[in-house]
This record gives C-alpha cells, structure tokens and sequence, in this order.
C-alpha cells in the first residue's frame, strides 16, 4: 500500500483559490488520470476515472476503483482519502509552490499523469467567482468586470508525492 499526494500548481494572474467546484473533497468531482501497474510497468494508454460518489465493494472494504492490468493480468485498486486538500491560492502560485489536492491509496498501481478537466471554480483577488472552470486545454482567460482586470490560468502542472 501506498499512497499518493496529488499536488497541483499553476500560473494565477489576478485569480485565486483554485479547487474542484464543489470544493477539494467534492464527491462528484472525477479526476483522471493514467495508471502505472507496479508488477509489469504498463501504463494505462487512456486516463483512468476515479471519483468519492463511486465506490466497489471489496470483502473487507470498499475502494473506489477495481482495475486489471490489461498487459499481466494484476488486480489493482485506488482508495481516495479525503481531507487533505486545500485550493490553489495565489500567494502559493507566485511563490512556485504546490496545494495538494487528493490523497489516494493505491495497491498495485502507481497514479501518473493527472489530466486537468472540467469542474473546477476559481476566484478573482477582487472576490469575482468563476464557476465550471474548463481547464482541459491548459488554461482559462475571462475579464472581471467587478475588478476591471483580466484573469487568466496557465502553466499547469502536476505531481504526485507519496506520503505516509
């Protein structure tokens, strides 16, 4: 078992706390992302889908994805653990930094690659909230009105830490 810190990071001008709509832990929020299996080191080719609201009954637990590698035949599963995030706010973009995001729990896989989407909310310094935030082109431009500045998000990346 091991498990992995999804941090996030991004340029924010004149934006602030960066997070999935319906805040870190939202359980209809889906993060995608591929999967690297630790027996043979395939990586999925298409993202993986996990999200809090799906969940499989294991015999002891419950986890919220169930997957074999398609190459060596392992059963491998991913467990989300909540509680951990925290938005992407502006001082932590300027100063380089990242906001972790998810905890998850995986057994036999590895997570690589996370794929920003859609589903995201973001606020501008002035208090402007911009809601469903589509960042699967790897950014996001609009105007506060309320502020009288531009907004944008750029320069997205990613890691995940493993953690104890």
């Amino acid at each position: 078992m091991v498990n992995y810190l999804l941090m996030i990071t991004a340029d924010l001008e004149n934006l602030t706390k960066l997070e999935p709509q319906g805040g870190c832990d939202d359980p209809n929020f889906a993060y995608y992302f591929k999967l690297k299996c630790e027996r043979c080191g395939e990586v999925t080719q298409k993202d993986t889908c996990v999200s809090l609201n799906e969940t499989v009954a294991l015999p002891r637990s419950t986890t919220n994805l169930v997957q074999k590698c398609k190459f060596c035949g392992r059963e491998g599963t991913v467990l989300m653990v909540t509680g951990r995030g925290r938005p992407l706010t502006h001082t932590l973009s300027q100063s380089g930094q990242y906001a972790p995001l998810m905890l998850f729990d995986c057994r036999g896989y590895e997570p690589v690659e996370f794929a920003f989407g859609s589903g995201w909310k973001v606020e501008s310094i002035e208090g402007t909230k911009f809601d469903a935030v589509d960042l699967s082109e790897g950014d996001f431009a609009e105007y506060d009105e309320k502020g009288e500045c531009p907004v944008m998000i750029s320069n997205l990346r990613s890691v995940f830490n493993v953690v104890k």
